[in-house]
């Protein structure tokens, strides 16, 4: 517990504290198929108390600078709140339509407990954010409007890497 509060500042906290890697070490890029037709999902209505999770969820986001306002999209999305073990809504999108037009990875995604192990004897543990359920990679900057969703603050790209 001591080392844990002493290193304590090495934690992120809240959004703020999660700036992202730059852009020049690494960047993720969709492979979407041009002969795909961009889709653009009819946005969702939701009820007072979804909506205010979206618009909390949205705020946070955009003041972190993990996202941005953006017009004029070609494929667009609408976000899905899933309520958690604690009562609370996590905000994802629905990237269904996009994903589609994107080949599909034949390399599963390691287990968890596999990923642990193998770091043991490292410096450095992980550029990876648990506690937020994604990580910060940034997109790469052509395909930012892409990840573009829709929510009653208006259309918001995604300029990190978030769990589809």
């Amino acid at each position: 517990m001591n080392l844990l509060k002493e290193y304590r500042g090495i934690f992120a906290w809240c959004h703020e504290d999660m700036p992202g890697i730059d852009r020049s070490i690494i960047s993720h890029n969709l492979a979407v198929n041009e002969k795909c037709k961009p889709v653009v999902q009819k946005r969702r209505n939701f009820n007072p108390e979804r909506s205010a999770a979206i618009k909390e969820e949205v705020s946070k986001l955009l003041a972190a600078g993990s996202i941005r306002e953006v017009k004029y999209l070609e494929w667009v999305a609408n976000v899905v709140l899933v309520k958690k073990k604690n009562n609370q809504w996590r905000m994802c999108v629905d990237f269904t339509d996009l994903n589609k037009a994107c080949p599909k990875d034949s390399f599963p995604l390691p287990r968890i407990d596999q990923l642990v192990d193998a770091t043991a004897g490292h410096e450095t543990l992980s550029f990876m954010d648990a506690y937020s359920g994604y990580n910060q990679i940034k997109m790469h900057k052509p395909d930012e409007e892409k990840t573009a969703f829709t929510t009653d603050q208006g259309c918001i790209v995604t300029q990190s890497c978030h769990s589809a």
